[in-house]
């Protein structure tokens, strides 16, 4: 039975081997020219380049998991409706939750699309650098012999790039291998955070999706972090570079197009705003009011009298008579 499960997974990643390996060798010929085939430097651009083509070719279904990231945001105020008109009917609430997750083109599991879609690309490269350091005879893709061999004893920075921190004693592999984990573990939580502090409204970050937000806020770095330590350093690589791609993406799609009514939407509008008074497209009238408003110190709050109590207003009239 094992046997049989093994094929089935084989016949599934022996596609995925050829393309990865494909991209992989093209860019180590790329590389291997400037540096020697045989160099950690070329194999580790190598894989970077992998990410990078990777990334790329899924930027239509991030810009789809931002739309549905968006619209969940937008339909908060209607799911928190929902719940006080359903909440003592626990299946016709979420038929109704589901009717508008529908109809607002809304999918509360898109943010682990992009996730979901890259671990099979992830196995398939995960294997690629195990197979090359234990079995260089076992070949994969479009990979040699002569390749898995120069591919598993690579070097870079004193570390062999198909070691894990767990597996050896050797302290450059150690040490490179807990930066990239922290890097990978940092970079996963401040791709969550920026999206949960600049592109979520007021109203948004309550309720089940908020909920689930604040979840991946802290459980992904942690399974990361966990996980990241069993990672060849060359796997960690490909990760970590995966992370700032998203995260820069993510930068740019939220300072460029941010949902309705959240810090980043203010920031946009103050700076298109400012734009637009440096090439005159203002009125005079407006242009006026905006450098008084910039020009005039802050004042500070008046403070309402405290209220007292009807005793201490009886004695105060008193004194005054």
């Amino acid at each position: 039975m094992l046997d049989f499960f093994g094929d089935i997974g084989g016949a599934i990643m022996a596609p995925l081997y050829y393309v990865i390996s494909a991209v992989l060798l093209g860019f180590h010929k790329l590389f291997g020219d400037i540096f020697g085939p045989a160099s950690g430097i070329a194999w580790v651009a190598s894989i970077v380049g992998l990410t990078l083509v990777i990334r790329a070719a899924l930027i239509p279904l991030f810009v789809k998991q931002i739309k549905s990231s968006r619209n969940m945001q937008l339909i908060q105020p209607k799911v928190r409706e929902l719940q006080k008109k359903y909440g003592h009917d626990r299946e016709k609430l979420a038929q109704e939750t589901m009717k508008l997750y529908r109809e607002s083109g809304s999918n509360p599991f898109a943010s682990c699309l992009p996730i979901l879609l890259q671990m099979p690309i992830f196995l398939a490269l995960f294997r690629l650098i195990d197979q090359a350091a234990k079995h260089p005879e076992d070949v994969r893709g479009l990979m040699t012999v002569k390749l898995n061999e120069q591919f598993g004893d690579a070097v870079f920075l004193g570390a062999k790039i198909s070691d894990t921190f767990l597996d050896t004693n050797d302290l450059s592999v150690r040490v490179l291998a807990a930066a990239l984990v922290v890097a990978m573990t940092v970079t996963t939580f401040l791709t969550q955070r920026q999206l949960m502090s600049k592109n979520m409204p007021a109203d948004a970050l309550s309720g089940p999706y908020a909920q689930q937000q604040k979840l991946l806020l802290y459980v992904l770095p942690l399974v990361f972090a966990v996980g990241g330590i069993a990672f060849p350093v060359g796997v960690l690589f490909y990760w970590t570079t995966s992370n700032i791609w998203t995260m820069g993406q993510q930068f740019y799609v939220i300072r460029n197009n941010p949902a309705p009514g959240t810090p980043a939407a203010k920031a946009k509008a103050d700076r298109d705003r400012a734009k637009a008074i440096r090439k005159g497209k203002l009125p005079e009238a407006e242009v006026a009011q905006a450098e008084i408003a910039a020009a005039e110190p802050l004042r500070p709050a008046r403070q309402q009298p405290q209220r007292q109590p009807r005793s201490q207003r009886s004695k105060n009239k008193k004194k005054k008579r």
